[in-house]
């Protein structure tokens, strides 16, 4: 299945404008097996927008695709050379208390997994182990001709030492890691290839019109199956790709919870939708289990 490039939502239907009351995921985390569905929300108060929320990027901001990545020397050049000052930005993210409690739930045998839809590593870089990248991760690049994968620190370091006094002012850096360039800004930007094959280079994320990986989702369907309850976290569920779960497990009968300020497209599907902001609302429910949260002071793993 594709993620076609579904940029808004509009609710076709009356929604519920959310509730305060934290009880329900409460309950659920007491009892276990909760798995945790995160998106964009959960990062904002990283630095890192959201798409869609208040602010939200896609009000400026269209997200490259895969087919214009694959076809067009001029989006690549464009993308590498807006990424690349993202880059500079995106990878010092730290974590933030949203994503220092959900590791904590999981210390505490809370949940039985993490499906996040973020490409930005900050729930490993909170402690969380049990994650699986829906949309891969920014850290890692792909040749899309031979397959091998390499870190993004190197290519940072080749594609300076391409473009030495490359140093734009973006006003923004989005989600995706994309900073806004202007074509002026992004020059005669220089693209370098694959040091195994000289092929073409790609962020290791799933971009808007490129699929999911089937086994991937194949295994957080497992993951879904196995659940008590699935949490959603900071996400719209505007794209199929998270969406889908959350219609999995309402027809399994499985509650669905989501933890976001504004309507999803899936609470037609949940038991509740908390409208708080995630860092205090998830602090204030490790308080309420008696689960400590580390304040971040010792920086990220």
């Amino acid at each position: 299945m594709r993620m076609r490039p579904t940029l808004s939502w509009t609710p076709t239907e009356d929604l519920s404008p959310g509730t305060t009351d934290l009880e329900p995921v409460a309950d659920a985390l007491s009892r276990g097996g909760v798995l945790v569905l995160s998106g964009a929300g959960i990062s904002t108060e990283s630095g890192i927008p959201d798409y869609r929320g208040e602010g939200g990027s896609l009000s400026r901001h269209t997200p490259m695709t895969y087919q214009d990545f694959t076809a067009d020397a001029r989006a690549r050049r464009r993308y590498w050379a807006r990424s690349h000052l993202g880059w500079r930005t995106f990878g010092s993210a730290r974590p933030n208390a949203g994503h220092r409690a959900v590791a904590s739930f999981e210390r505490h045998g809370m949940l039985s997994g993490v499906i996040t839809q973020n490409v930005d590593g900050l729930h490993q870089a909170a402690g969380s182990e049990e994650v699986v990248e829906l949309h891969g991760g920014l850290d890692r690049v792909v040749c899309l001709s031979c397959g091998s994968l390499s870190p993004r620190r190197e290519l940072a370091r080749r594609l300076e030492e391409a473009n030495q006094g490359f140093a734009p002012v973006a006003a923004v850096i989005n989600p995706d890691g994309d900073a806004d360039l202007t074509d002026e800004q992004v020059g005669d930007f220089r693209v370098v290839p694959c040091t195994v094959c000289g092929g073409i280079l790609k962020p290791d994320v799933v971009f808007f019109g490129e699929a999911v990986p089937a086994e991937r989702v194949a295994h957080c369907r497992a993951l879904v199956r196995q659940a008590t309850t699935l949490l959603v976290l900071g996400s719209s569920l505007t794209v199929m790709s998270g969406l889908r779960f959350v219609r999995q497990a309402a027809q399994a009968g499985q509650p669905v919870l989501i933890v976001n300020r504004d309507p999803t497209r899936g609470d037609r599907h949940a038991v509740t939708r908390i409208a708080l902001p995630l860092g205090a609302a998830l602090t204030t429910l490790a308080g309420r289990l008696g689960i400590p949260v580390d304040d971040g002071s010792a920086g990220a793993g």
